[in-house]
């Protein structure tokens, strides 16, 4: 029960710190970026099917005015590139207000464009109209009207769903990472109660460095770290075991140069050095050797651990794999496909693998190409 309540309000706090829904002063503006090419592309496309549209509406005899289209889509794209430039101009003044207040904004710039031009064309798009401008043009500014208000529904509709996602995502990576609960808890703090009375000083660094691992365990705040901090963290996990374990626990470090500042979760690393003492080693009477290789080839890092097999007669205890699995799940979440985490036995050895794309610290692109 107690177990159960301390999950739930690990969620909560997660939900907490997750990211508020979306407020245009939050400095996020809810109408995309339209200086981007796509986007500017995106509006020309859509003009022209809306020139089409209505160009085949107005037809009478047959199914398409051309001439009708060819000088409505000139229009059409003239005042959406004039008002997708003002927006583009005011959006970080824009950002700054309120939503109503930005919404009116925006609405007015696109009402104003389409005034300024359709006096200029009414005349020579509906030229049998022209001793009524005014009709065609009221016409226009309702038109208008009710299409950049649909438009501006969706981008913020879209946009709330967006930061929810997000939201989601953040409270989901926040809460994984909390859940990990090192198993060598109760060993380590009688490993240190042995050794306050014969050797106080080791006792007092293995303290700080059981301080300092549980301490990045609460942590939830990084996202992503770099590669030398999560070494440094398993470093320390190992320093701990070692005084436990002793001569039965060997190391072999293979880390490529280089690679200090590669971007990886908080708690990756370290929770498959620990499976790999607590189901390879801590079997074992003799102990065995815990590989550690990172390395980079092409546009991708790998990071491996190995640990001998125990036989089946000298295993206490089946993994349920929930490390491998939480660990994957974060991998997906931040990087998407590109990350691997795989596992696999041979020659009594047993292998797991993470593939992670090459990415520093620090770097701001998003390699799992979301949001």
């Amino acid at each position: 029960m107690n177990e159960t309540r301390r999950d739930y309000s690990i969620v909560q706090q997660a939900r907490e710190r997750a990211l508020p829904l979306p407020r245009v002063g939050d400095g996020d503006f809810y109408i995309p970026d339209l200086c981007r090419v796509r986007s500017v592309f995106m509006l020309v496309v859509t003009g022209e099917l809306l020139s089409l549209v209505l160009a085949v509406v107005q037809a009478d005899e047959r199914w398409i005015e051309w001439n009708y289209f060819g000088l409505l889509s000139l229009f059409v794209q003239w005042t959406l590139l004039t008002s997708a430039a003002g927006i583009c101009l005011l959006r970080r003044w824009l950002a700054r207000q309120t939503v109503p207040l930005a919404t009116a904004i925006v609405v007015l710039i696109v009402l104003f464009d389409v005034l300024v031009f359709s006096l200029f064309a009414d005349g020579i798009i509906n030229p049998a109209q022209s001793d009524r401008p005014w009709q065609g043009v009221a016409k226009n500014l309702l038109l208008s009207l009710l299409i950049t208000l649909m438009v501006l529904r969706y981008f913020y509709l879209q946009f709330q769903w967006q930061q929810q996602q997000e939201a989601e995502m953040q409270a989901r990576l926040t809460a994984l990472q909390a859940r990990i609960h090192p198993h060598f808890l109760f060993n380590s703090m009688n490993t240190i109660a042995s050794l306050i009375s014969v050797n106080p000083e080791r006792a007092e660094d293995a303290v700080l460095d059981l301080s300092e691992l549980f301490r990045a365990s609460l942590r939830a705040d990084d996202r992503l770290i770099p590669l030398a901090s999560e070494l440094d963290l398993c470093r320390r996990y190992l320093a701990i075991e070692q005084l436990r374990l002793g001569d039965r626990l060997s190391l072999d470090w293979q880390i490529e140069e280089g690679l200090d500042q590669q971007a990886i979760p908080p708690l990756t690393l370290q929770p498959l050095v620990e499976n790999a003492i607590y189901h390879g080693i801590q079997p074992r009477p003799e102990g065995g050797i815990v590989r550690i290789e990172a390395y980079r080839k092409g546009e991708s890092v790998y990071l491996m651990v190995q640990n001998p097999r125990p036989t089946e007669d000298q295993r206490t205890h089946q993994g349920n794999r929930m490390a491998l699995a939480n660990i994957q799940s974060r991998l997906q979440a931040l990087f998407g496909e590109p990350a691997i985490l795989k596992h696999s036995h041979q020659n009594d050895i047993y292998t797991v693998t993470m593939r992670l794309p090459w990415q520093k610290t620090g770097d701001r692109r998003n390699p799992a190409g979301k949001r």
